[in-house]
């Protein structure tokens, strides 16, 4: 039975349609409730339902004029109803709702999830979040077609690309989203398109993630793993102090590996006209890398329509590697080659970020980023023969870009059917490359903008977004300049169909521009028979993409089927031609086509006994075609997710069954992984872990790659013989202290009347 149980009698007023509006607050201390269900019943029938924005605000619309009861449900807070007799508009006010004592064994309601304005809507329950330590672990849970959350190396994707991510609305890389405790996340939205704001990023999909929102005092989040038998080691120390309007947040996310088993087997020839070589080579590959992704960030919040956020990120970072191969060349005979390569890299940044809404139809978003980036390479490639003599040859870069990214977004909301949004975004950057073998010191400026304007209409059921953009691109070296002007266009269309299935369709235009390295004219030797250089003569990429997806959900049950085709001219690929003189010549070119067929299904069951799965499924078909050559490829790949949770144990179960991919000549294949999972809460604080990763598997992570070039055929095994069979340590902290005031909000609404009933 519900805790609080409200009477509302109105007198009647007869409309055809009505609306059933209201704020949510907690009892304990007066602050909004984010996330919590408001659906609206006609005897025991569902009519509808939604759920409380960042401000604790609800909205229902409803054609039954006869008498509705509301629920009211958050997970940690009693259930409250609201009985409402009147016809037409109803506006229930401030409700209180009061927190519920917690207990170890509880049913609990599956998490929200709806389609709104073409996005996924999803809440997530309070069984996911409580066999969840982590945000990833959390992730994996979540039926979200096209969505991939690697617990091995903390990644997301969304098709294969990486998506964008928003957390209250602030642009986020993936080491603050790894910062994020579950119990902290009110409400997620998600699309596999990415907005028209974004467009020419080069993102795939888009995470949008409401925290709830937080009493004035501080938080500490702690979270680290490391392997018992081999150097990896990962963390996550994420500290926050909340103070009226003012929070304070420092991150520190080191990374580490120091890996010695590490093999390449490599087979390849080089054909030319006149010439033509067979090369195998077995090399053992250590390598060991450090980074320290860090973060001090300041909110301001002087109301609920001003945010203003500053970011300052330091991310240094050292790479090392070598190559240590035995040579087989029919050409050269046996012979050993020595590759050593190391970096130093760090870029400090500033984000600025700043968000106003005038009133609730328009507003503003303002955001200006400048990074500082160094990068020192340092490469050298030794060839010993047998006759006692030496090949060396030496690739020692410095970089240095500077650049400054501006951006401008302006929102009017016409009606709660119509918007409209327009931005304007600007990059300038100036790098130089400093080639310390020669002293050539190429400097490359970069002026790149982006213009669009997105509408959004709401027509019945059916929600339709426009978007087009135009982007302005120039970039200038001694050598070359270039400029190009291209257009961005999105269409999508989502149909609620009812409470159980929806459709969409989309269709996407993205040209892509080649990259300034890849325009670059400056050839570099690698190897006795290889010399690479890029090309200022490439053409743009022009992909378009065509979606149509189905979803179906009833009850702990969600299916979603998505079909697609990528159709990319002009794309570009890595090619190799034979110049003559035992020489070859590698580049990028453009190819006549690419394109990707792809069918997969995605399905997920949960609030079972403490038991839950997610299946993902996908087949694709890949054909590509240049000048003189064709080639195709169908692949299938897939990841599964089970978890149990019971009481304070949670045991999970994340295989990704990696599938093939086709570009150019090459065929690559994902990386493998899989991991057996038993985490144990002995309290509210701590959560400690075991993982066995990469199962019975001794080879570890594995790297198969096929090239089929006629001139250039090769096949590579890489394997990371480290990450066989290993036990990882994890575990976790947090604790939130130091509440120095609660708000006194109130409303009279509240006041003890000596009635059972609560009168609005």
């Amino acid at each position: 039975m519900p805790s609080i149980v409200a009477v509302a009698t109105f007198s009647s007023i007869t409309l055809s349609a009505r609306t059933i509006s209201g704020v949510i607050y907690s009892d304990s201390d007066s602050t909004s409730v984010v996330g919590a269900s408001c659906r609206l019943f006609s005897g025991d029938n569902f009519i509808g339902g939604t759920a409380t924005d960042g401000r604790g605000a609800f909205e229902l619309d409803t054609d039954i004029k006869s008498k509705l009861r509301l629920e009211v449900s958050m997970t940690g807070f009693n259930t409250a109803e609201i009985m409402i007799d009147k016809s037409g508009d109803v506006k229930v006010g401030d409700v209180y709702i009061t927190e519920g004592v917690a207990l170890d064994e509880v049913t609990v309601t599956a998490g929200q999830m709806t389609e709104s304005r073409g996005r996924t809507i999803l809440f997530p329950s309070a069984s996911d979040v409580k066999a969840s330590s982590t945000a990833i672990s959390l992730f994996q849970k979540l039926p979200l077609a096209g969505l991939q959350a690697n617990p091995v190396n903390r990644s997301l994707s969304v098709d294969g690309g990486t998506p964008v991510i928003l957390i209250n609305g602030v642009p986020s890389t993936i080491d603050d989203f790894n910062a994020l405790q579950p119990k902290d996340i009110a409400k997620i939205e998600f699309s596999r398109l990415a907005p028209a704001r974004y467009a020419d990023s080069g993102k795939s999909g888009f995470i949008s993630i409401t925290l709830k929102e937080r009493s004035d005092g501080g938080s500490v989040y702690a979270w680290g793993r490391s392997a018992v038998t081999t150097a990896f080691v990962d963390a996550n120390i994420n500290a926050s102090y909340h103070q009226g309007p003012s929070q304070f947040s420092l991150r520190y996310s080191p990374t580490w590996r120091n890996y010695q088993k590490v093999y390449d087997n490599i087979s390849e020839s080089y054909i030319g006209g006149d010439f033509n070589v067979d090369i195998e080579k077995h090399d053992r590959n250590p390598f060991h890398y450090l980074g320290n992704n860090m973060s001090l960030k300041y909110d301001f919040t002087p109301d609920v329509k001003t945010l203003f956020s500053a970011t300052l990120r330091i991310s240094p970072a050292s790479d090392g590697r070598r190559s240590i191969a035995e040579n087989h060349d029919s050409e050269l005979g046996d012979y050993n080659s020595c590759h050593k390569s190391k970096s130093r890299d760090i870029a400090p940044s500033l984000d600025l970020f700043f968000k106003r809404d005038f009133n609730d139809r328009n507003s503003v978003e303002v955001q200006v980023v400048g990074t500082l980036s160094s990068s020192d390479y340092r490469r050298s490639n030794l060839y010993s023969y047998s006759d006692g003599t030496d090949d060396e040859y030496i690739m020692n870069v410095d970089s240095r870009r500077r650049s400054l990214i501006s951006e401008i977004c302006y929102s009017h909301i016409f009606s709660e059917r119509t918007s409209l949004s327009a931005g304007y975004q600007n990059t300038l950057s100036r790098s130089t490359n400093t080639y310390l073998t020669t002293d050539y010191k190429p400097v490359l400026t970069e002026n790149n903008n982006y213009v669009y304007v997105n509408f959004g209409q709401q027509i019945n059921k059916v929600y339709v977004t426009l978007s087009t953009g135009a982007k302005l691109f120039w970039i200038k070296n001694d050598l070359n300049r270039r400029r190009f002007v291209k257009n961005l266009s999105t269409a999508k269309l989502s149909w609620n169909i009812n409470c159980h299935w929806n459709i969409i369709g989309a269709f996407r235009y993205m040209p892509s521009i080649p990259s300034l390295t890849s325009l670059t004219d400056y050839p570099q030797q690698q190897t006795p028979y290889l010399i690479s250089n890029g090309n200022p003569d490439l053409k743009v990429p022009e992909k378009f993409i065509y979606q149509l997806a189905l979803t179906f959900r009833a009850g702990k049950f969600s299916a979603t089927y998505m079909s697609a085709i990528s159709d990319t001219r002009n794309s570009v690929v890595s090619d190799v031609t034979y110049m003559g003189d035992k020489m070859f010549l590698s580049r990028s070119v453009n190819s006549r086509y690419r394109r990707a067929y792809q069918n997969d299904i995605t399905l997920k069951i949960s609030e079972i006994s403490g038991f839950g799965a997610n299946l993902y499924m996908c087949l694709m078909h890949y054909r590509t075609a240049g000048a003189t050559w064709k080639h195709h490829l169908t692949s299938f790949d897939g990841s599964i997710a089970l978890w149990w949770n019971k009481g304070p144990v949670t045991i999970s179960y994340w295989r990704k069954l990696p599938g093939k991919y086709l570009s150019g000549h090459r065929v690559g294949k994902d990386e493998n992984g899989d991991a057996l999972a038993v985490e144990y809460k002995p309290d509210s604080h701590w959560t400690l872990g075991v993982d066995w990763m990469y199962m019975f598997d001794s080879k570890g992570t594995r790297y198969p790659a096929w090239n089929y070039s006629t001139v250039n055929p090769s096949h590579t095994d890489r394997y990371i013989k480290n990450n066989g069979n290993m036990i990882v340590l994890s575990a976790t902290y947090s604790a939130d202290f130091g509440s120095i005031f609660r708000s006194s909000r109130r409303s009279l609404n509240n006041s003890d009347n000596g009635s059972s009933l609560l009168k609005l």
